[in-house]
């Protein structure tokens, strides 16, 4: 089986074929900035983008994933310099960093849905990412600042 993440065409070793995509990452693809957080899709550390949806790959089956795009954190940027990376640099989000590929993952699909998202829809796409640190004002402030330096996009793009 072989699975494309990051935009390479990588092969899932035959004893991974039936577990979680998380660990298939982790453990078989060496890909370990998505974290294994509870196990039950509920804590977020482990979001990556599915087809460019926020996806908690502790709950998907390897072995549906054959075809689909997978881009993890690691896959966002060739130099880390991803708008959302930056602003969470610049923003000093990061405390004990386990759930900020989650996060980071989260904001980004949201951005790439909405240019400019206002306060309910940051709420909505963020509540199942969980922060125990309690960086979630400095979470905020750097989707909004991840938005103002995003590329223009047409109106289409965007909710707003």
């Amino acid at each position: 089986m072989k699975l494309i993440v990051n935009g390479t065409e990588m092969a899932v070793p035959p004893e991974w074929q039936q577990d979680r995509l998380v660990h298939v990452l982790r453990e078989a693809l060496g890909l370990v900035g998505t974290k294994f957080g509870c196990g039950a899709g509920q804590c977020g550390a482990c979001t990556v983008l599915l087809d460019g949806a926020a996806v908690r790959s502790c709950m998907l089956p390897v072995s549906a994933m054959a075809g689909r795009e997978i881009t993890t954190i690691e896959g966002l940027s060739a130099d880390g310099l991803h708008p959302v990376q930056r602003a969470w640099l610049e923003e000093a989000v990061p405390q004990c960093g386990y759930c900020q590929s989650g996060q980071i993952m989260a904001a980004v699909a949201l951005l790439s849905g909405t240019a400019t998202p206002g306060d309910a829809e940051i709420d909505a796409a963020m509540a199942g990412n969980l922060c125990r640190c309690g960086t979630q004002r400095r979470i905020r402030q750097a989707i909004e600042r991840a938005s103002r330096s995003l590329p223009s996009r047409p109106a289409a793009e965007s909710s707003r």
